[in-house]
């Protein structure tokens, strides 16, 4: 490393995972990675350029979604080469620090709490959960107002026409998060724990489907077949509600690392 140079973290994992576990393993800047060791503990690092991933520059390139969405895959494509190996605590991106001996101090500082991650996630993976609606289906079961009568003016008319669509909308819309949340109870039995996270804008999903749950479950490995038949199931017996499960995924959600 040279002064130019600083370290890319990407994890934490257990002294059971090293260099030669992660040979060929390339990280954000197509350099290869690395095991720096300390305290009973592994981060997984690589030396990136300070005048491409310091601070200025970083933050210039955070707001090119394109080099955002590339740098998070290669990130996240590192994650998943030391799960694959042991239990991980993957950390966020565009976690940097000067020097391996920083990290070391790093992993010495806060080895009670990285150590508690890694008993946490062992044995264990992240798995998502999506719901989508179907307007038209929930609908079906929405009492609606029946339209005006008498001889009431057209705007009066079109008035409770329109409050009554509004209406319906909102029965339709409080039915759906009655599901919802019914689900997210249900999945939690299955669960050592789960997060009910914002759904997602359909820009970024690339569907256009409405999007009515998003949650993320953290899943015994010997519980994921019965958890995936539950999430089965629950798509069966709800008419208008598409869930879709994703992963195994490295424990984001759950490492409850900051700083």
């Amino acid at each position: 490393m040279t002064a130019d140079d600083g370290v890319w973290l990407y994890s934490i994992t257990t002294d059971g995972v090293g260099d030669a576990q992660l040979a060929g393993v390339t990280g954000v800047a197509g350099e290869p990675v690395r095991a720096v060791t300390s305290s009973g503990l592994v981060a997984v690092v690589g030396t990136v350029s300070l005048g491409e991933f310091g601070q200025e520059p970083l933050q210039r390139k955070l707001e090119d979604l394109d080099w955002l969405a590339a740098t998070a895959r290669a990130h996240d494509a590192v994650v998943a080469a030391v799960l694959r190996n042991g239990p991980t605590v993957p950390l966020r991106l565009a976690t940097l620090y000067l020097d391996d001996e920083r990290v070391r101090r790093l992993l010495t500082e806060r080895q009670e709490e990285f150590g508690a991650t890694l008993r946490r996630v062992t044995g264990r993976s992240e798995w998502g959960v999506k719901g989508y609606g179907d307007a038209k289906t929930l609908s079906q079961d929405v009492k609606e107002e029946p339209p005006p009568t008498g001889a009431a003016g057209k705007g009066t008319a079109y008035l409770l026409r329109r409050r009554a669509e509004l209406s319906a909308q909102q029965d339709v819309e409080r039915k759906a998060a009655s599901h919802a949340g019914e689900i997210h109870t249900a999945l939690l039995d299955r669960a050592v724990d789960g997060v009910r996270r914002q759904v997602t804008d359909p820009v970024l999903t690339g569907k256009r489907a409405w999007m009515i749950f998003n949650g993320t479950y953290l899943v015994d490995n010997d519980r994921v077949e019965g958890f995936a038949a539950l999430v089965t199931a629950l798509d069966t017996q709800r008419p208008g509600i598409t869930l879709e499960l994703t992963g195994p995924w490295p424990p984001y959600s759950f490492a409850g690392i900051d700083g």
